[in-house]
């Protein structure tokens, strides 16, 4: 017989930091899967494809973490309140905040959108750079607000004095730092000083899902901002440095008023058991951060060095992925790739000369690298 635990001493062991491996494990063969239940795909046999294309950890999840996707399968009948709060509570920690103070996503993804939902609409425009994610604008384009789209600078940071002039009538700025595709930053100080020029009323949605890669250029996280700034919103997400893409979680901190207008966006429970617990001890797991982010400085920067010697510009990296000017429109060197077996990132309209790429394992960056040589044989 299976033994079982309570929600709430499920709950307690996740506050208090106790690992999932104390969880209880379904005994071998208690209950078999009827033999006509489909399988889902293992990973050997899922396709042979190069994917980088999506800024995804390849090396996916801490180990710890999976184990708790195990063991929280035992408890999937249930709904995922317990484990939420004390998800929020444990980041709360992190930041030095009120639990109040954060509030969960299914990915931050939902995040964005339950900001975009909050605050814009007719006569509440979205402000944002261009190129940046572009999911912030789909999400207000639904809303029926107008979208402004600022360029970056020439060196790639946000061009937050025109962002500024345009945030008069704005229900939402965003921005993404650093930025998603150029993986470029835009300094703290410059960061700061914005934050306080601008009106009350406007909103500023700062995007950090790849905070954890970024250590220079001036970056700094704005989440020390939070309590003297009732206007920001700083979404975080593990999706990147904790390879949890598929699993889904995300969150975002802001003071309690405003955390409570995105809950208002919110379905409830949209989060679930797995990515939860997952979260959890990947949010502990610092030697996994270090390990991930090292790892991926080092063949990023054995790649944008082969890239450089081929002559080709790279714009200095702050994240899990590049952007690289080949020189010509991209649309068809990407789909030379994809038939090479090379999946890379898609086309953004501001940068159509930039290719941008996820910086896989070393194996897979040196694929990337011949399917480009044989793709553009000029440039070797």
């Amino acid at each position: 017989m299976t033994s079982r635990l309570s929600r709430r001493a499920f709950a307690r062991l996740i506050g208090t930091g106790v690992g999932i491996a104390a969880l209880p494990r379904p005994v071998a063969g208690a209950a078999a899967a009827p033999a006509a239940v489909p399988q889902a795909p293992t990973a050997g046999a899922m396709s042979s494809l190069v994917r980088l294309s999506a800024n995804e950890n390849p090396y996916g999840p801490p180990p710890a973490a999976l184990d708790a996707v195990r063991d929280a399968i035992a408890i999937a009948c249930r709904y995922p309140d317990e484990q939420a709060d004390a998800l929020a509570a444990q980041i709360a920690r992190l930041h030095g905040v009120d639990d109040k103070q954060v509030v969960l996503g299914d990915g931050s993804s939902e995040i964005l959108k339950l900001a975009v939902a909050a605050c814009t609409g007719p006569g509440r425009a979205l402000v944002m750079a261009d190129p940046t994610f572009e999911a912030v604008a789909h999400y207000a384009e639904a809303t029926g607000a107008e979208v402004v789209k600022v360029p970056l600078t020439t060196d790639f940071r946000h061009d937050l004095a025109r962002m500024q002039a345009a945030a008069a009538s704005a229900g939402l700025v965003y921005v993404c730092n650093p930025n998603n595709p150029t993986a470029s930053v835009t300094p703290a100080a410059e960061l700061s000083a914005f934050l306080a020029a601008l009106p009350p009323s406007v909103t500023v949605l700062v995007d950090e899902a790849y905070h954890h890669f970024a250590s220079g250029g001036g970056y700094a996280s704005v989440t020390g901002e939070i309590a003297r700034r009732p206007g920001l919103v700083v979404a975080r997400t593990f999706s990147k440095i904790y390879g949890m893409a598929g699993l889904r979680c995300g969150y975002a901190v802001a003071q309690p008023e405003l955390v409570a207008r995105l809950r208002k966006q919110q379905a409830w429970d949209s989060m679930n058991v797995m990515s939860l617990v997952a979260a959890a001890v990947a949010l502990a797991d610092d030697g996994y951060v270090e390990s991930s982010r090292r790892r991926n400085a080092q063949v990023r920067q054995e790649t944008c060095d082969t890239l450089a010697a081929r002559g080709w510009h790279v714009i200095p990296s702050q994240a899990n992925f590049f952007m690289v000017d080949i020189g010509q429109p991209v649309g068809p060197v990407i789909a030379a790739l994809k038939q090479q077996g090379v999946e890379v990132g898609r086309r953004f309209p501001a940068l159509p000369t930039h290719l941008r790429v996820t910086v896989g394992k070393r194996e897979e960056m040196q694929a990337f690298l011949a399917a480009l040589q044989r793709v553009m044989p000029a440039a070797a």
